[in-house]
């Protein structure tokens, strides 16, 4: 098999992103491996012929998918719409992955009492030169996304700071008067005396596995991105899902269609004393004590490990993306 038909994984290098990178594909039941340890920079996919996986930087996995040297890749959704002109068309937010959570934000002095929302910092960037003979200074490492937004709430007279330290501290450093930067509690933003906007927020980000649609899908990666998206589905729909099975005299249609519209419980299987179900995790108990008031005379409920399905979501999102 020629390096050119593989499906190729960019996979965070180092740091948290690479332990929950890997933790995510391990609970799907694949385990990404590196040839020669920590230091080799290529790695597969333990049971998936025709997957190999590059360790890069969360920018560089952007990169990478942005101009088809990747088709699968874990990075921050904040990355891709920054980096990545006419995201859109050029890759899939497959899943949201539940790690690396962060807000893209806009933040200004505290002292700027009277700048609480952003029509609020249209106003103050209209008058600004006026008084202080130059426009608002922004800092940040967004600089795409900060125009995008700006524009669209009406700020236009300001100049870009790029910033390539420390954000937060630009404001008090005297080399910007407000900043667009990424938060995941506030408690450095407090810190440097800045507040959040109240409609300042831009993108509330995560991780994300992410499909380039530029990359030369060929037979081979298909196939290895279907088995990869098949068990990352299978995994996803097992931890969140339970299987309930109550003895339940005469379980007729009409508790069975309730059972489904209130509760999302799907039939498994019954027989004229019991009924099986899968239910949403977040809906046992309600559903368990339902059954009981329709007169079953025990509830019981179970994890599953993998929920395969012939027809898998994950796979038919990307398909219909790459036609």
């Amino acid at each position: 098999m020629s390096p050119e038909q593989k499906l190729i994984i960019a996979s965070p290098s180092k740091g948290r992103l690479q332990e929950n990178a890997a933790a995510f594909f391990a609970r799907a039941g694949l385990e990404l491996t590196q040839g020669r340890g920590a230091r080799d920079y290529r790695g597969a996919v333990a049971g998936v012929e025709g997957a190999e996986v590059a360790y890069l930087s969360a920018s560089e996995i952007t990169r990478r998918l942005a101009c088809g040297e990747a088709h699968l890749g874990v990075t921050g959704e904040d990355l891709v719409r920054e980096e990545i002109a006419d995201a859109e068309k050029t890759v899939a937010l497959l899943a949201p992955l539940g790690f690396g959570a962060a807000n893209v934000i806009v933040a200004v002095p505290q002292a700027w009492i009277d700048v609480r929302y952003m029509s609020d910092l249209a106003d103050v960037a209209d008058g600004f030169r006026a008084r202080h003979g130059r426009g608002l200074r922004v800092a940040t490492k967004y600089v795409n996304t900060t125009r995008r937004f700006f524009a669209a709430h009406g700020v236009s007279d300001y100049r870009i700071v790029e910033s390539s330290g420390a954000t937060e501290g630009a404001p008090a450093a005297g080399s910007a008067d407000l900043i667009v930067d990424i938060t995941t509690t506030g408690a450095t933003l407090a810190a440097n005396a800045l507040k959040i906007v109240e409609d300042g927020v831009i993108l509330r980000s995560q991780a994300n596995l992410v499909a380039s649609l530029t990359a030369p899908w060929s037979q081979t990666a298909r196939e290895a991105a279907r088995i990869i998206l098949s068990r990352i589905a299978a995994e996803e729909e097992a931890r969140t899902t339970r299987e309930v099975r109550a003895t339940l005299p005469d379980p007729t249609e009409h508790i069975l269609r309730e059972a489904e519209a209130n509760f999302g419980a799907k039939l498994r299987d019954k027989d004229s004393r019991s009924a099986s179900f899968s239910c949403p995790a977040t809906k046992v108990a309600a559903l368990a004590d339902w059954l009981i008031a329709k007169g079953a005379t025990s509830v019981a409920s179970a994890g599953l490990d993998y929920v395969f399905r012939a027809e898998n979501a994950l796979w038919r999102k990307l398909a219909a993306r790459l036609g």
